[in-house]
């Protein structure tokens, strides 16, 4: 229940105080209102043909135009696959490979987390909701001014997620520009999310070189290889390629070294809609689809059925003045309709949705968010990137915004929900009983008081008084209760801090700039 549950008046009977703290206790998840990898695909934006369409439009790019800028382990693996490789130095997928390679790929991946208790299940239309970008600056909403991030802020934000129930998984979203190294600063990116939070974890690597002392800290964090193995925690968002139609040639080596190294893999595509993917919605759509089918094709050419999430990551632009609209009906009709395609190959996919243009925690920010992450989340999207905390066009992360942004999620995914309706739902008894007789209203029932919790979802933050009793309460400012419940989650120790032995045998191998 949120903190206006606490009455501040006096004389409440024992009994219905009684009542009350059985209505705060936690219910068994099997209960809860809302729960990570709830089902829809009730938003369908795009019919059967238009979805035929942008398939074969994507298969034809990939036979006709194909991607350039393959590495040459790329290359090999690819025309071992049965690519072909042009004269012009690009790779061309025929059509009968990409459709075979998405009748064998992985159709169900589960991404672990450190403790088993929060795993993610990606199949079908599971919805989970959570963190992603690489944001260079955090929002410091007392000045209203943004400075550069550091490895602590990560450090909080993977904190943060760590308390909020409708923040499912932790990937980065911010960069560490405390580090100058690029190593360190990867290796110490794994270290600052995996020591704040047991939720699954998304990380880059900047180089190929990188994946391999990288992997060793997470054996180390894992209790060996053999633990890592059978449940990696950690997956890598990887920008495969650079578009229009280009292979990003290190990233694909990144990306082969963590094939290899047992860790699920986010192939993403980052269009921009007028810049680097057509204007139109279907056509980045399109594009994107396009590159992660060649992203997929990538991905078990090196490592059969290795577990890919295909990200679809279109964005829009300001055609006016040329900015990232991430916050536009224009991003919602792209991450929803990515969504729809993911369904249509039935892969495990994942898009951007949730971020805002507005620089702070705003009413701005809160029609922006609540348009992207609503849409995405009826359209069955498995993974909805960038959903908490995202501001300035992905330039900007704030720590208040994810406990906001948690009430904000709430909501959302009550919308995933949906309306159930069946005997018990339809209440024609409850209506014979209330007008026949009853009391003529249905406050206090026992189907009211049962249902209140199991089909309702309540605000943390959110403010649900009257104009008075909101007077009476010194008229609470929402900036500043986030505030106080981030200060509040920061003064206790990390749930997921590891254990003193493996903190220290860690800090021996790795330059770990996080305090002890």
């Amino acid at each position: 229940m949120n903190d206006q549950a606490s009455s501040t008046r006096a004389g409440r009977s024992g009994g219905r105080n009684a009542r009350r703290a059985a209505r705060a206790a936690a219910l068994p998840d099997h209960l809860r209102p809302v729960r990570p990898g709830m089902e829809s695909t009730a938003l369908k934006l795009l019919s059967q043909r238009d979805m035929e369409q942008i398939h074969q439009t994507a298969l034809t790019a990939l036979e006709e135009i194909g991607l350039a800028d393959a590495p040459q382990s790329g290359i090999s693996y690819l025309t071992a696959a049965g690519c072909t490789l042009g004269g012009d130095g690009r790779i061309r997928f025929p059509r009968a490979l990409v459709e075979d390679t998405i009748a064998k790929a992985n159709r169900s991946i589960t991404l672990c987390s450190r403790d088993g208790k929060s795993d993610l299940l990606l199949s079908g239309g599971r919805v989970h909701y959570g963190t992603a970008g690489a944001a260079v600056s955090m929002v410091d909403v007392h000045g209203k001014t943004y400075r550069d991030s550091t490895v602590q802020d990560l450090h909080d934000a993977a904190r943060i997620c760590d308390q909020l129930d409708n923040i499912h998984f932790v990937q980065r979203p911010m960069v560490c520009r405390d580090i100058a190294d690029n190593c360190e600063m990867d290796l110490n990116s794994i270290y600052a999310t995996t020591a704040g939070t047991t939720k699954h974890v998304g990380v880059s690597f900047t180089e190929p070189d990188f994946v391999k002392p990288g992997l060793k800290l997470l054996h180390m964090i894992a209790g060996g290889e053999d633990k890592w193995r059978e449940r990696p925690f950690v997956s890598n968002s990887n920008c495969f390629v650079v578009p229009p139609m280009k292979f990003a040639t290190e990233s694909c080596q990144v990306m082969e070294e963590c094939i290899k190294g047992g860790m699920p893999v986010l192939l993403l595509s980052a269009g921009m809609a007028g810049a680097t993917a057509p204007s139109s919605i279907a056509g980045a759509i399109a594009q994107a689809v396009a590159e992660c089918l060649a992203g997929l094709v990538y991905v078990n050419a090196v490592t059969p059925g290795a577990p890919a999430i295909f990200g679809t990551w279109p964005f829009g632009l300001d055609l006016r003045t040329g900015a990232m609209s991430v916050g536009s009906g224009e991003q919602a009709l792209l991450s929803a309709g990515c969504a729809q395609m993911h369904k249509f190959y039935d892969l495990p996919g994942g898009a951007a949705a949730g971020a805002s243009d507005s620089k702070l925690p705003d009413m701005q920010a809160g029609w922006e968010q609540m348009c992207s992450a609503v849409m995405a989340g009826l359209s069955g999207l498995n993974m909805v990137y960038e959903a908490a905390g995202m501001h300035a066009s992905l330039l900007g992360f704030c720590h208040e915004s994810l406990i906001l942004d948690n009430d904000l999620l709430g909501q959302a995914q009550r919308c995933v929900r949906g309306i159930e309706v069946n005997e018990e739902t339809l209440a024609l008894d409850q209506m014979r009983a209330t007008c026949l007789g009853g009391p003529g209203h249905y406050l206090g029932t026992d189907q009211t008081l049962s249902r209140m919790q199991m089909d309702y979802v309540y605000p943390d933050l959110g403010d649900r008084t009257s104009p008075k009793e909101w007077a009476e309460r010194d008229k609470p400012d929402l900036i500043e209760k986030a505030i106080a419940k981030k200060e509040k989650i920061l003064s206790e120790r990390a749930a997921a801090r590891f254990d003193a032995a493996t903190d220290m045998a860690i800090r021996a191998k790795f330059n770990i700039h996080l305090s002890a």
